[in-house]
């Protein structure tokens, strides 16, 4: 079975993009914030959240046009504007070669977000090893191999925020897509083993645990009015996740406010339960 996940056809900026006032953290303003899988869904979110606090934004994505089509958007509510590389997180080394070309043009990085995920819906009786060996090529090689990138300048500066953007697929067990919800328990496992490790460094690492947030690729793939009520049912808090809700949680974990916070995993997912 092939794992290359149905996309929309051209991933657009998420609606009312300025519309949302973020709360204000100071010391992320000048910070440098590298985000992967920027360019659409909760990683475009991030990308507005990070900017609007001054921070200078680097990220990367598969799509070009969504990628430019965002750092003007955001450019466009006077944020600064962010840098975009068109890069494909499967190959270690390009992921890598771009945070040390960033590293170099705007200084190295004191945030780190890996976001980039693919939710390829497969069978155990379907997914082959080459579609196996893929998803975990997107949703868990490039989570370690980014923060190799950027250790070395965190522990110089005794500082660093690294946010492991996980899902709530993982503690619920939901059926559908075993590959990805082995990714996002194993990044739970990621975070806080690396936690433990950088933590004499200052390096503080967290995950971040969504639930179903209904990004524009969510509304055109996998929402339907049933599995919707479903989850609303679960959910402790009756309405829908947007991208603003989990970009808020990360500002917050990446900022002096959550300054003695690693190794725990933070849930926005309503207060989802399964009966």
């Amino acid at each position: 079975m092939s794992a290359t996940a149905p996309s929309p056809a051209s991933p657009t900026v998420p609606e009312g993009l300025s519309a949302h006032a973020y709360v204000r953290y100071p010391d992320l303003d000048g910070r440098h914030v590298f985000i992967t899988g920027g360019g659409s869904g909760i990683g475009a979110y991030f990308v507005h959240a990070f900017a609007s606090q001054g921070a200078q934004v680097s990220f990367v994505s598969l799509h070009a046009d969504a990628g430019e089509a965002l750092c003007a958007a955001v450019a466009a509510t006077g944020a600064p504007r962010p840098v975009f590389t068109a890069c494909d997180i499967r190959d270690a080394g390009a992921l890598q070669a771009v945070i040390a070309a960033r590293t170099a043009a705007a200084g190295p990085v004191s945030v780190l977000i890996n976001n980039a995920a693919r939710d390829q819906r497969h069978t155990v009786e379907t997914l082959d090893v080459a579609g196996w060996d893929d998803l975990m090529a997107t949703n868990l090689r490039p989570q370690f191999f980014a923060i190799q990138s950027v250790v070395t300048a965190m522990k110089a500066a005794g500082e660093g925020s690294i946010l492991n953007v996980g899902s709530n697929s993982a503690n619920l067990g939901l059926a559908g897509y075993p590959a990805y919800v082995t990714a996002k328990a194993a990044i739970t496992g990621l975070t806080k083993a690396l936690a433990r490790e950088l933590g004499p460094h200052g390096i503080r690492v967290n995950a971040l645990v969504p639930g179903w947030v209904m990004t524009a690729k969510q509304k055109a793939l996998w929402v339907t009015p049933e599995g919707l009520a479903e989850c609303l049912a679960q959910q402790s808090l009756k309405r829908t996740i947007d991208g603003e809700d989990v970009a808020e949680a990360a500002l917050f974990l990446a900022s002096r406010a959550a300054g003695m916070i690693t190794g725990q995993a933070l849930l926005v997912d309503g207060g989802r339960a399964m009966p």
